[in-house]
């Protein structure tokens, strides 16, 4: 996976120049800011594409608002920016191990051939030490948790690690997706309480259906080169159906949340947060069509961001209430 900028003319002629690629943003600061022999590792991280770090720590902001709720508390802030550190670093070593598993087919897709490492701009070998470095911050910031947290967290790894070889063997490998980027979903409650419980669960089940959402949305823009290429997708499995099938996963993720926020006692303003998530996810459904623009398919996508951000408001709103009230 893994976001409104379009292509450029430049870009559709040359899907290899540096600092151009189609999903990429070049006008951010990581681009423009890093000396140009690091620009491929930010590219490689996806620094240039901050959705998908979003998308991964947004999760992580619920599970520990939906905490906050519980114990009166509100969000930990501690937790919440330990979390974005990880979410950046980890988002990184994902994407960064995922290139390397496919550069093969990355070459055969022009959304992605211009990437490090299928245009050879990055050798396999220094994204293989640039994985480990990323791997290391991402480890420290593991590790400042409690001892449930920690083992909580490494148990996502066997995720992450058959995630990129799942689009070779089922149509599904977006509910793969979903089990590795919606963990969060269970760490912020670990974090907070040394455990697990059902509103953790359920937000989880939340993510993990928002997450099979919006990459069915993403796989839309590669549907004819997939199909090409061998790859398996939701995109292509729903065809001319994608609007139901998005749509049908996207209820199932505020239903689940509604379980969570219920069983967590979130009060109005948490599910008035869940409500406007509800009619944002509605909105991007109902623009969906098999032969959406790939330019459109990007920007609803990356709506996501602004989706996730409106739920974790109204979580943490309940949370801060509830504080003030005890």
């Amino acid at each position: 996976m893994t976001v409104s900028a379009d292509r450029s003319p430049a870009t559709e002629k040359d899907p290899v120049t540096p600092d151009a690629l189609p999903d990429s943003a070049p006008e951010n600061f990581s681009l423009r800011f890093a000396p140009p022999s690091w620009r491929p590792f930010v590219q490689l991280a996806r620094l240039d594409r901050p959705i998908g770090w979003w998308l991964l720590l947004l999760p992580c902001w619920w599970s520990d608002a939906l905490a906050g709720i519980a114990s009166g508390t509100g969000p930990n802030f501690f937790h919440d920016l330990l979390f974005l550190i990880g979410a950046v670093a980890m988002r990184g070593a994902g994407s960064t191990y995922n290139d390397l598993v496919d550069r093969e087919i990355d070459a055969k897709v022009e959304r992605t051939r211009g990437r490090p490492l299928p245009s050879g701009r990055v050798t396999p070998r220094a994204a293989k030490i640039f994985l480990i470095a990323q791997c290391c911050v991402g480890a420290v910031v593991l590790f400042s948790f409690n001892w449930f947290a920690i083992v909580t967290g490494l148990a996502s790894l066997l995720i992450v690690a058959i995630y990129p070889f799942m689009k070779r063997i089922t149509s599904w490998p977006q509910a793969v997706l979903g089990l590795a980027f919606a963990w969060g979903g269970l760490m912020g409650w670990a974090a907070a309480f040394g455990s697990l419980d059902w509103p953790a669960v359920l937000i989880y089940l939340a993510a993990i259906l928002w997450t099979m959402g919006y990459d069915t949305i993403y796989a839309l823009q590669d549907s004819r080169d997939d199909a090409i290429a061998g790859v398996r997708s939701t995109a292509r499995l729903f065809g001319a159906r994608v609007r139901d099938g998005v749509g049908l996963l996207y209820l199932g993720a505020v239903m689940a949340g509604f379980a969570a926020i219920l069983l967590a006692h979130g009060g109005l303003w948490a599910h008035a947060g869940l409500t406007a998530f509800a009619g944002h996810l509605l909105w991007q459904t109902r623009q969906l069509a098999e032969g959406l623009a790939p330019s459109r398919a990007l920007y609803l996508f990356r709506a996501n961001r602004d989706a996730g951000l409106i739920l974790f408001a109204g979580l943490a709103l309940a949370g801060w209430m509830g504080r003030a009230l005890i």
